[in-house]
């Protein structure tokens, strides 16, 4: 059987590199090794293990090549090699370092070494510079800073490593207190790319907040100063305690074996853990590959994050009082006999602060009492707040009456959603106040709709309702702010907003879960049953307005109807509605465009208009319509177009058009048509006329799979569709309206308009059949996505309305439109809303005689629509 010891052997048995193939073979087989090896060894033997092979491959090929007869010439390993530590697939950082510049005879045997090392598969990152250069680009840049002071001498001459080394580590060079301030810049700088969270649903293992990179960066600030290289002699000087130095190599061994069964499934470098990757990793892990397996990965995963974050906190924050700031004037102001304010930090006062649970949720009161003056917790606070959240860890906090009082008069403080809740979520007190909370911390979201895990979107939510209360964001949401500032028991909608997404991962319909769950909840908490109803029913139904606003038709009285009898009141509403935008915007950073807020800003004022009428006397649709007649011819005038003209091209219009369009559209369809009357194509774009999204006017004569043809020439040019209104005039002509975005998701600009312009002309004039992409992007193709097709009961029977849940694969109103055309289906009206990897379309269907469906006619287009959208296995390569 193989061993580290035998590859080792093979390497120094390498004579030449005449056959660097076969040489190859022995690298790429240690690594098949490696692989194989990895249940059997502890994984710091294998990181370490590796450097070793590749200290003695690298001395070998040097040797080789004569480079160590050079005079003056030092090769050396930095950054993570430099320490000794490679991972499966991590590259191979490499100095090649001069006394003075390198003559050509060198340069080219230089040469030949790397481009051997590439040969072998290795990464290699090298750098060739004499000393001067090092040290002045170093000096210049933290990053070559970092990396050379962590250096190791392969091999070479030695007496100028020793240079180098007494020159890093000189007191001219970065002193340890301008390391320290570059070094927590540019930690800040990179947890900042990840939103400042660790809770990221394909997290990048080395720079997510919470991983390898922030144990390292604890390592380089305390050797910088302290000059030593081992952890136990930082405990000496310590800079820690040996229980905080047990936890952090205990993290970093959980992230190495994470990152090396990523770097075994990916086959290469790869530090993010994608949904791809996650079920073999987990596999590797030892968690099993289904979905819960997964799960149970990443929930240990963020717990792992979560200590090297609060480690990293504490040691740093350590490391700047004690060197950074300890000169300087503390300013300090004492709260009470517990706790004083140091350099706007909270500081514990005594050991025993948190000696009963209640003490817990004490700290939290006084941080929202001081809410402008508390920045974070100081580091002797963090000690022993981590303490007192594993002493209590086993009981339910919300279960003892001292605890339940506290935190109902936490939730009713008009600060404690600020910067107390931002500590509390952070450093895991509301999983040790509620198992219902602990269920959520790390839950994983397997979609890519949600940006981060479910007790990270949560805590987003509620600091989106905190920040419509606050005076300085009003004019961000001005009808929130007003909703939440103007209700008297706001703290009903932060307890909804907890329990909101509460019972994900339980199985059923969490909405439903989460309104039994937060019933309890309030009932515990002595809230009274009118109360408690309306937090119920805010968490039931905390989907439904976003439901509604995008895959209903909120033209519809009678889709307003059925809403307001769901909503009951104003206050219903208010709260939903804030509520509703609270949750999109804390889903992912690009959810809530202008054309979502403007259906639900659309929604939300028809529903209170038809509230406050009392929807006993709705405007008939006669008067409507002649309103809107009226108004948009008003507009036409103006525009000098003839009564005459303008009422003939009317009389074409289908039936529904005057109650489908508002008269700005009507007046801006009409004078599109009669501009371009003697056109072949008549097209408008146009950013104004419907709120939020760029509308596309198209009419033109009819033909098979012109919507069809319309939407795969639009996907062509990357834009999103959004909504369609697909109409007939009475003489032929196809009268249809688009709306779309950008992938971005926002309006297109207008630069952009003439890709549309294209992308329509392109669509008019393609023949036959449009053609659909075969291939399913990286990003969807591990999600499965049932085709689901619901036939939705309406009071208006003049036609079918049909709901269709699929992956969102490239080409997919294409393939459907191909359906409806197959069996004569007349669309009248399409809402497309992409949900992640999951497409949530609506349509609005009559049939070739233009009735709605049969039963047996939707039975038949429901099951050719599931065999249209069914995913080739072949494709999914």
């Amino acid at each position: 059987m193989n061993s580290q010891q035998h590859y080792l052997d093979k390497v120094s048995q390498i004579h030449s590199l005449d056959n660097i193939a076969e040489v190859r073979k022995l690298v790429d087989s240690y690594h098949t090794w490696l692989q194989e090896a990895y249940t059997q060894q502890p994984i710091a033997k294998i990181v370490l293990g590796r450097a070793f092979f590749v200290d003695h491959l690298i001395r070998k090929l040097w040797r080789l090549l004569d480079l160590e007869q050079a005079p003056e010439l030092t090769l050396a390993a930095v950054g993570g090699y430099g320490r000794g530590h490679l991972n499966l697939h991590s590259d191979i950082d490499l100095l090649i370092l001069s006394k003075n510049p390198i003559n050509e005879e060198y340069q080219q045997k230089i040469g030949l070494f790397v481009t051997a090392l590439w040969d072998l598969g290795l990464d290699i990152g090298q750098s060739v510079r004499t000393l001067k250069e090092t040290i002045t680009l170093a000096q210049e840049d933290i990053t070559i800073a970092t990396n050379l002071l962590e250096s190791r001498l392969l091999a070479g001459d030695e007496n100028l490593f020793k240079e180098l080394t007494k020159k890093i580590n000189g007191k001219s060079f970065w002193p340890s207190v301008k390391f320290f301030k570059a070094k927590t810049e540019e930690q800040q700088a990179r947890h900042a790319k990840f939103n400042d969270t660790s809770y990221n649903l394909e997290p990048n293992i080395k720079e997510n907040p919470g991983c390898l990179r922030d144990i390292q960066n604890i390592g380089w600030i305390a050797k910088k100063h302290y000059k030593v290289f081992d952890g136990s002699q930082l405990v000496k000087q310590n800079f820690m305690t040996e229980e905080e130095l047990r936890e952090l190599q205990d993290c970093r061994e959980f992230l190495w074996h994470m990152r090396f069964a990523l770097h075994s499934v990916a086959g290469r470098s790869e530090n993010r853990l994608l949904f791809e990757y996650q079920p073999e990793v987990a596999n590797l892990l030892g968690y099993g590959e289904d979905k819960s397996s997964v799960e149970t990965m990443m929930k240990r995963f963020f717990v792992i994050t979560r200590r090297v974050s609060e480690l990293n906190q504490v040691l740093l924050q350590f490391f700047a009082d004690e060197f950074v700031t300890r000169f300087r004037p503390w300013k300090r102001k004492r709260i009470n006999k517990d706790f004083e304010i140091t350099n706007g930090l909270l500081r514990a006062r005594n050991e025993d602060v948190f000696e009963t649970p209640a003490g817990l949720l004490d700290m939290f009161e006084v941080i929202a009492d001081y809410d402008k003056a508390v920045n974070g917790l100081h580091s002797n606070t963090l000690r022993l707040l981590r303490n007192a959240r594993r002493k209590y860890e086993t009981l339910e906090l919300c279960q003892l009456d001292a605890c339940r009082q506290r935190f109902l008069n936490l939730v009713k403080h008009p600060k404690f959603f600020g910067t107390s809740w931002k500590i509390m979520h952070h450093h895991g007190v509301m999983a040790v106040y509620s198992h219902d909370w602990a269920h959520i911390v790390g839950l994983m979201q397997f979609d890519l709709f949600h940006s981060y895990t479910v007790d990270e979107h949560t805590h987003r939510l509620i600091r989106n309702i905190y920040r419509y209360t606050l005076p300085e964001y009003k004019e961000e949401f001005p009808r929130c702010s007003a909703i939440c500032n103007n209700y008297p028991k706001i703290e009903l909608l932060y307890i909804a907003a907890i329990y909101h997404d509460i019972c994900k991962g339980k199985g059923g319909d969490h909405s439903e879960l989460g309104g039994h769950a937060v019933r309890e909840f309030c009932q515990l908490h002595g809230i009274s049953k009118t109360d408690t109803d309306l937090v119920a029913w805010l968490v039931e139904n905390h989907l439904l307005m976003s439901v509604v606003a995008q895959r209903k038709d909120i033209n519809d009285p009678q889709i307003i109807h059925d809403f307001c009898e769901r909503i009951q009141d104003e206050t219903h509403l208010n709260l939903l509605y804030a509520l509703t935008l609270a949750d999109i915007r804390a889903t992912n950073a690009t959810l809530l465009n202008e054309w979502k807020a403007s259906l639900l800003r659309q929604l939300y004022a028809s529903t209170l208009n038809a509230l406050r009428s009392g929807l006993e006397k709705p405007v008939a649709r006669a008067v409507q319509e002649k309103e809107k007649r009226d108004n948009a011819l008003d507009l036409l005038l103006s525009n000098k177009h003839s009564p005459d003209s303008i009422k003939s091209l009317w009389q074409t219009m289908p039936e529904d058009y005057f109650h489908r369009y508002n008269s700005k559209q009507i007046a801006w369809h009409t004078k599109s048509i009669l501009d371009g009357k003697n056109k072949e194509i008549v097209f408008a774009i146009d950013n104004k006329t419907h709120p939020g999204g760029t509308a596309i006017f198209v009419y033109t004569k009819d033909r098979a799979y012109l919507f069809a043809s319309i939407c795969s020439a639009l996907d062509r040019k990357n834009f999103n569709i959004h909504d369609a209104i697909i109409m007939n005039t009475e003489d032929g002509y196809a009268l249809d309206t688009l709306i779309v975005l950008e992938e971005e998701g926002n309006q297109a600009k207008r630069k952009r308009f003439k890709d549309i312009q294209d992308a329509l002309v392109e669509a008019i004039n393609e023949e036959g059949e449009p053609s659909v992409p075969n291939r399913i992007p990286r990003q969807i193709k591990q999600f499965h996505v049932p085709t689901r097709i619901t036939w939705v009961e309406h009071k208006n029977d003049k036609r079918s309305m049909m709901e269709l849940e699929a992956l969102d694969t490239p080409g997919l109103l294409v393939k459907i439109g191909r359906v409806f055309f197959a069996n004569n289906i007349t669309i009248h009206a399409a809402k497309v809303a992409t949900i992640g990897e999951r497409a949530e379309d609506f349509f609005v269907l009559t049939n070739n005689s233009g009735d709605p469906l049969s039963i047996e006619e939707k039975a038949s287009l429901t099951e050719q629509l599931v065999a249209a959208l069914k995913i080739n296995p072949s494709n999914k390569r």
